[in-house]
């Protein structure tokens, strides 16, 4: 799992402040609320809120996982090492792969968005057009493309301004959202409970949407070779990204049931934020917020195309992929051959989305179908770090909650969540999220046969890796002692 094959990335280009904007960029609140929410009070309904707050405590042990393996392993396959190398290489891959095959539909899942929302500041009608969205989303795909291949300095540079803008814009209009009167019905705190589900089923497959929004801010852990003192920082980072949009969601949601009508939600299913900005700020807020689902899409292309192309590098590298998949620019740093084999890939399901459907058909298949993806990565990693670290998990309560018993309760919920909404979802979404997983299953054992050295790990062990230098209070200068229990300064 070493770097020491041909060139690695650019290290230390991302500090602490870089890599939470990454976090939050990579969840794609603007996008989510807008492409998400009709998807998800379709499941449902007005129990929207209750299925984002559910998803958000079992995400938050997932997001301690990622935190606790990335002290340990360092390597920008992230959840595609850890499982390996703690579960089983079979695994792993299958692991690294689901992120691959997410991120991949989610270019046509995103960029049609991003086309939509560009033509909508000009026109509503040309953005139903579904061949024009393409053409237009295909555009922003591509400057996105050529960005992250500019390297991680320019990717955050840009990342900085489309998130700035789209956080400043969303702000404001939780607010304005607050104070309006012209409410569709009131305020109900039983949309925070268990009773609006049409039973386990039904709050599974809510759960399952609801994974789809929280989805991307593993980016950090994609991103931890390009980031200063990254043991502490993409941990830290992921950890405070889900608690930034996961509040973003809720108010927003819970904005969605009190103000907009269930037939303008259902009318307005590829972009129900501009619905909501048009009741609440009437001539300008329904544009303003199409801006921010613009940029937070055109964002989100961003960190996505960085997790499965630092992926795809990280397979390359390890020999589990054509190993071309593993080099890097000289000049910038960055994947090059993985970005440009991504964006032909991207372009090819482009053409084929026009005879899908319209915008809100694909967005809906394509989340479902990337919601089982995710919660398959997500889960092995929750299991991998209880493996990593069993030996140290009763060394104290912290240690035993923080490091064994969260991860796991996020780990078992997202593999049930997997298979309980099985039964509810669309064949097409099965298919896709199925089909695109098993395809896994080819590249797997071709290079497994051929002897990649990833099918024969260093197995992952916290107790003999986790190394926290501290100095003591009052000890000589040059003193220092190797604590042994698990990293808790996150």
């Amino acid at each position: 799992m070493s770097n020491s094959r041909g060139r690695g990335l650019q290290a230390n280009a991302l500090g602490t402040f870089d890599t939470v904007v990454m976090a939050v960029a990579g969840s794609a609140p603007a996008y989510s609320i807008a492409a998400s929410t009709a998807v998800l009070v379709g499941a449902v309904g007005l129990a929207s809120p209750a299925a984002l707050l559910y998803c958000a405590i079992p995400m938050l042990g997932i997001a301690l996982a990622f935190s606790y393996l990335g002290r340990i392993d360092v390597n920008a396959g992230a959840s595609y090492s850890w499982v390996g190398r703690t579960l089983h290489p079979f695994l792993g891959f299958i692991s690294g792969w689901a992120l691959v095959i997410s991120a991949t539909i989610f270019m046509v899942a995103g960029s049609l968005p991003a086309g939509s929302m560009t033509l909508a500041l000009f026109d509503d009608k040309l953005a139903q057009n579904t061949a024009l969205s393409t053409v237009v989303g295909a555009g922003w795909f591509l400057v996105m493309l050529l960005v992250v291949l500019g390297g991680a300095r320019l990717t955050v540079r840009a990342q900085l301004l489309m998130s700035g803008v789209e956080l400043a814009i969303l702000a404001v209009f939780a607010v304005l959202a607050f104070f309006h009167t012209g409410n569709a019905r009131a305020f109900d705190w039983s949309w925070l409970g268990f009773g609006h589900f049409d039973g386990m089923a039904g709050f599974a497959s809510g759960a399952l949407i609801a994974a789809f929004y929280y989805w991307g801010w593993d980016v950090t852990s994609n991103l931890s070779e390009e980031t200063r003192n990254s043991r502490r920082t993409t941990g830290l980072a992921g950890l405070i990204g889900v608690g930034i949009v996961f509040l973003l969601f809720e108010v927003f949601t819970i904005a969605v049931n009190v103000i907009l009508s269930s037939r303008q939600i259902e009318d307005n299913d590829a972009n129900v934020l501009a619905v909501l900005g048009e009741e609440v700020w009437p001539g300008w807020g329904g544009k303003l917020l199409i801006v921010a689902v613009m940029l937070s899409t055109i964002a989100t292309l961003e960190t996505t195309l960085i997790q499965v192309t630092r992926s795809l590098f990280a397979m390359g590298r390890d020999r589990t992929m054509p190993s071309a998949l593993g080099r890097v620019h000289r000049r910038w740093n960055t994947p090059w051959v993985a970005i440009v084999v991504v964006g032909a890939v991207a372009l090819v399901m482009f053409i084929a989305a026009n005879s899908l459907g319209t915008v809100g058909d694909i967005l809906s298949d394509a989340i479902s179908a990337i919601g089982l993806q995710i919660a398959v990565y997500y889960g092995l990693a929750g299991l991998a770090v209880v493996v990593a670290y069993r030996k140290m998990l009763l060394k104290s309560v912290t240690d035993f909650v923080l490091g064994g018993l969260w991860p796991l309760f996020g780990a078992l919920f997202m593999f049930w969540i997997f298979f309980e909404s099985l039964g509810e979802l669309d064949t097409a979404a099965v298919v896709i999220g199925i089909g695109g997983l098993a395809v896994g299953l080819v590249p797997m054992l071709w290079y497994w046969k051929r002897g990649s050295e990833y099918y024969r790990p260093a197995r992952l062990d916290a107790s003999r890796t986790v190394q926290v230098d501290y100095v003591p209070v009052g000890a000589p200068a040059g003193a220092s002692r190797v604590h042994q229990g698990l990293p808790t300064d996150f």
